[in-house]
């Protein structure tokens, strides 16, 4: 539906996807919605909705690896007096980045990865090698860590 009230005291007009899906063989079905701005047409409904599929998979993923492979996302950061909590996210996301990259272009990160297979596992080995030896360089580190 396009151009609908996004809800009873709102003048703002929205664009609204409703879309089910069944499982033939299970019988299941998921139901699923999504509020835009872009005019929806028979053309466009369908890719839409696959982008809106993408983004809800990419998006759970990532909170998925936040919250339970050693970032502590649903940690409080709440310790600071002003900005503190905000700065603790900033760098849980900073370093979330960093990992991320890590993962898709470094051949050494993917080796050692590929060995210890979870980076919860990867990251407590190497935090115990920062304990006891000086690297001279990432690359040195990820040789022999």
């Amino acid at each position: 539906m396009n151009q609908v009230p996004l809800n009873a005291s709102s003048d703002l007009l929205v664009n609204f996807l409703d879309y089910r899906e069944e499982d033939l063989k299970t019988g299941k079905v998921q139901h699923f919605t999504w509020v835009t701005d872009f005019v929806l047409t028979k053309e466009n409904v369908y890719q839409l909705m696959r982008g809106g599929r993408a983004r809800w998979k990419i998006e759970n993923e990532a909170f998925n690896t936040l919250k339970n492979q050693g970032y502590h996302f649903e940690h409080n950061f709440g310790h600071g007096y002003q900005h503190l909590s905000t700065v603790f996210g900033y760098l849980m996301f900073l370093a979330f980045l960093v990992d991320q990259v890590q993962q898709l272009c470094c051949p050494l990160f993917q080796k050692a990865l590929s060995r210890l297979f979870t980076k919860t596992r990867l990251w407590d080995c190497w935090r115990g090698y920062f304990f006891h030896f000086l690297f001279e360089s990432w690359d040195e580190f990820t040789r022999h860590g």
